[in-house]
């Protein structure tokens, strides 16, 4: 088996990759470990700056995405009892798609589907081969059957814990990393959200976040220690420590519900360098990791596509490299921005278990001097937005 592309892992990155070259003629499969549905049976974040939105339109996928998504102006920060509103709009000229991250996948695969994209599930077993000659190949199993495809180059979206990363000899790689000590217990509930725009929350008792899915479909978060687990916590304990840690204006008109899916994510900053090797080049959360704060990991996902989309579609269509090998360094100049804002958000709005009195003050000033700035505000909004690819 023969194709130009060969992509590991078969997530909204490397689907989108995969209807973008398809669209252009440029030859390409998709392997992924799992089944179709355990890949949309995962609940994700849903917030798409404008650059993301923008590559579903020219992937066209965009459909049901423009007419189903919430546009997004704005979104608040909640803090000692009150609400202050970011208006994005206003200091950017541009907003967010909230659209779930499970249906953006679906709206992929049913694109792949009627363009004939092959895309093979429960591959399991793959393995890139002979990465930094011009002849790099892929080897799976499906069952007892193996197979090998051989292609110009391996994109690797197949996530941290994937082996495209894992390809590299540490001795040709470099990984950054900050782990931090809490995750996010969160809870979807068919119940309308408390809220038309998101609610970050900064509490004594640990940081909030009131987001949604729909106008029936609402997600919450709770700042929970990694020591906690799923059993640890009933809903009717998980409503009762959201309304804690929102203003009173918010916790009084909540609509709480039975969980339909609850789930503690650890937060964790990581990157990758570079984010190629040989013949194979990483992308999304293969390379780099953010905390959910800011909502940068599937956005920062989507701008190493931008770069891969457009190096390729000048490797075939014009016989320029130039993007191939500038890919790293461009990728990782926007990622590392990304890693900023969202390391600045966390920071600014969670509680750490060993912060001293001083750094609390420090906290409560960053906020004070946020909303008494539109310079400062113009920065979050403007990171919140997407940064230009």
């Amino acid at each position: 088996m023969r194709t130009k592309v060969g992509i590991i892992g078969g997530g909204p990155s490397g689907l989108l990759l995969s209807q973008l070259l398809h669209k252009k003629g440029i030859d390409n499969i998709v392997l992924e470990k799992h089944s179709r549905e355990y890949v949309l049976g995962r609940i994700r974040a849903g917030v798409l700056e404008h650059g993301f939105a923008a590559l579903m339109r020219e992937a066209g996928v965009a459909e049901r995405m423009d007419r189903e998504g919430e546009i997004h102006d704005g979104f608040f920060i909640a803090h000692d009892g009150i609400k202050d509103r970011v208006d994005l709009k206003g200091l950017t000229g541009s907003s967010v798609v909230v659209y779930g991250q499970t249906e953006l996948t679906r709206d992929l695969y049913e694109a792949r589907d009627k363009l004939g994209g092959k895309v093979v599930h429960n591959a399991e077993d793959v393995r890139p081969h002979e990465l930094e000659s011009a002849n790099p190949y892929l080897t799976w199993r499906v069952g007892d059957e193996q197979f090998r495809v051989d292609c110009d180059y391996v994109i690797g979206c197949d996530g941290f814990h994937g082996v495209s990363r894992k390809s590299i000899p540490k001795d040709r790689i470099r990984e950054f990393e900050r782990v931090y000590p809490f995750g996010w217990l969160g809870v979807l509930s068919r119940t309308k959200p408390v809220s038309p725009e998101l609610i970050y929350a900064r509490h004594e008792r640990g940081f909030a976040l009131c987001s949604l899915r729909s106008q029936t479909l609402s997600r919450y978060y709770i700042q929970v220690p990694l020591t906690d687990t799923v059993e640890d916590w009933s809903d009717e304990q998980f409503w009762e420590e959201l309304k804690r840690r929102l203003p009173a204006e918010v916790a009084e008109v909540l609509i709480t519900g039975p969980s339909i899916e609850k789930s503690i994510a650890p937060l964790r900053s990581f990157v990758a360098e570079p984010m190629r090797y040989g013949q194979l080049f990483l992308a999304g959360d293969a390379a780099h990791i953010v905390p959910p704060t800011g909502a940068r990991g599937l956005n920062s996902a989507a701008s190493d596509i931008h770069y891969l989309y457009h190096a390729l579609l000048d490797h075939y269509d014009k016989g320029d490299d130039s993007g191939l090998e500038r890919y790293s360094e461009k990728a990782l100049a926007r990622v590392w921005k990304g890693q900023r804002f969202s390391w600045w958000m966390t920071m600014l709005l969670h509680r750490f278990a060993d912060s001293s009195a001083y750094d609390q003050r420090l906290q409560q000033t960053d906020l004070a001097y946020l909303f008494s700035s539109q310079r400062a505000l113009g920065s979050l909004a403007e990171n919140y937005v997407g940064l230009p690819f």
